[in-house]
């Protein structure tokens, strides 16, 4: 699941789960870093808000190709780890104990919960993690960005996939007798309401639901109970909105939401305020993850055509996330991340921070090689071109959203 943030919304109110911005291209660049970027932390804009869940989802993608991170990048997340066990967007001294200033998050600790059980050798500081997660849960079964915050649909998600990545049931982590499927339960829109089968991020002061593009894309793969990985799945039985008992209805009902909601432009809409409508690229990643998980591979595969048409200068300004997680998407519908509209989303990812090593011949590199042998496209040839390239060493080869994200 791609949990995003904008930084500089963020910012603005104190708090982070964020990768990529999700504005859309043309944007300014953003401002020089006001730290000094360590050398093992990918991307060169300020970590301040986005250090460690950049850096996971990095570290996701790279694992989930086939490539073993390079150390100082696996070093420098494990240095962010407080001795309760929590993460924090960024801390610069690390060799300093975190004291109340440093504001840990379930965010950040459940996507590092993630990329260190996919890195693996991690087993105490991934325990310790979770055990912190679990510490922190809420009385109506979920998580909030911040340990006592009221509960939200996408920090509830994003716990769920740590949970499930240490092969932890979620519906057997409960507070008060409720489980984070509890949680997404209340937030679903009933189909009969505008927006009926999506989810809301959190409840109006009023306790009214609103549908979000973001929390229902978060929602989608809690409910069926993944973390950020995730391939085509069976096709649901149902095409609509159908009442829902258990949380893989749930799941359908919020995939139907998005498929309809991405089944026109092939894309999801952001609008700021004062500002004319834009395509949401972040958002519309996170739907393609989303529909595929939940069998909608058509509908997927269409907002990953528009993605590959227009996200590349997304990516470039948003850094390492946004790669991460545009290389999350093609894993899930079966693309090739190596040729991404021209571009290579693995090679472009790398270059951003220490080099990964090849572990072992990846899927994709595998389809290049044949591909290659058998003189198809200039797409797999590329890809092919980065796998020889990793293991001789050159290095080349191959990640967010406001709390409340726009909607479609």
């Amino acid at each position: 699941m791609n949990v995003r943030r904008s930084a500089a919304a963020l910012a603005a109110i104190g708090v982070l789960a964020a990768a990529a911005p999700a504005t859309a291209a043309g944007q300014s660049p953003s401002p020089s870093p006001k730290v000094a970027i360590p050398s093992g932390l990918y991307g060169k804009s300020d970590p301040t808000y986005d250090g460690v869940w950049r850096q996971s989802l990095t570290l996701i993608a790279q694992r989930t190709l086939g490539y073993r991170p390079a150390a100082k990048a696996v070093d420098w997340l494990t240095g962010q780890q407080c001795a309760n066990g929590a993460f924090p967007a960024f801390r610069g001294a690390p060799a300093k104990a975190c004291d109340a200033k440093v504001m840990v998050d379930t965010n950040n600790t459940a996507a590092a919960v993630q990329a260190l059980k996919a890195v693996g050798g991690h087993d105490d500081a991934v325990a310790k993690a979770v055990a912190w997660l679990k510490s922190v849960q809420n009385k109506d079964g979920g998580w909030g960005y911040s340990p006592g915050g009221e509960s939200d649909t996408n920090s509830t998600s994003v716990v769920i996939g740590a949970l499930a990545a240490v092969g932890t049931d979620p519906a057997s982590v409960g507070k008060a007798g409720k489980s984070p499927y509890d949680l997404l339960a209340a937030m679903s829109l009933p189909c009969d309401q505008d927006g009926g089968g999506a989810l809301a991020f959190q409840p109006d002061k009023k306790g009214k639901l609103a549908a979000n593009a973001d929390a229902t894309a978060a929602g989608v793969l809690g409910a069926l109970g993944k973390g950020f990985v995730a391939t085509a799945a069976k096709a649901p039985a149902q095409d609509a909105c159908a009442k829902a008992a258990r949380p893989t209805q749930f799941a359908d009902n919020a995939g139907a939401y998005l498929a309809a909601a991405v089944g026109k432009t092939g894309h999801l809409q952001s609008a700021l305020p004062g500002a004319k409508d834009q395509p949401d690229f972040g958002n519309t990643v996170d739907t393609v993850v989303a529909l595929a998980a939940d069998g909608r591979t058509e509908q997927a595969k269409k907002a990953y055509g528009w993605l590959e048409k227009n996200a590349g200068q997304w990516a470039v300004q948003s850094g390492p996330a946004a790669y991460a997680q545009l290389i999350l998407a093609a894993h899930a519908v079966g693309a090739q991340p190596g040729d991404f509209g021209g571009t290579s989303l693995v090679r472009s990812l790398n270059e951003l921070g220490p080099a990964p090593a090849m572990d072992s011949a990846a899927h994709e590199t595998k389809k290049a090689e044949k591909s290659e042998k058998s003189g198809s496209g200039s797409g797999f040839g590329v890809w092919w071109f980065v796998g020889v390239c990793l293991v001789a060493g050159i290095g080349i080869g191959f990640l967010l959203s406001g709390r409340k994200k726009r909607q479609p």
